[in-house]
């Protein structure tokens, strides 16, 4: 098995526009064709083709040419990724803040010079 790895970097820039993540939310459904994807947008097809280059890049999407159509297909890996550095940040977050009441809890009541 070969192990790939995700850059998390070029994943979070390619989720961090609104219609690459429409995209990526449609593609959560099923595979999807490159026009059928663009019907929801008001953009010139070169304009969405960006975005998919971007989502391709990024490895959130792969495509494969069917005939005279291309057809897009999500690539789950780097979301897996994605949530568990997410899954990482949100435990260290939930530690220091229930450090910081306890902190906050022991210190009530008491006054400072």
């Amino acid at each position: 098995m070969v192990k790939r790895s995700y850059n998390i970097d070029v994943v979070f820039h390619a989720l961090s526009d609104p219609t690459r993540r429409q995209v990526v939310e449609r593609l959560s459904q099923g595979p999807a064709s490159v026009s059928d994807l663009a019907k929801p947008f008001s953009m010139a097809m070169p304009s969405f083709m960006q975005h998919l280059d971007i989502l391709e890049s990024s490895q959130l999407i792969y495509t494969k040419k069917v005939g005279r159509v291309r057809i897009c297909y999500l690539n789950h890996n780097p979301l897996s990724v994605m949530e568990s550095w997410l899954q990482i940040q949100k435990s260290l977050w939930n530690t220091r803040l229930n450090q910081l009441d306890t902190f906050l809890l022991k210190t009530k009541g008491k006054k400072y010079e």
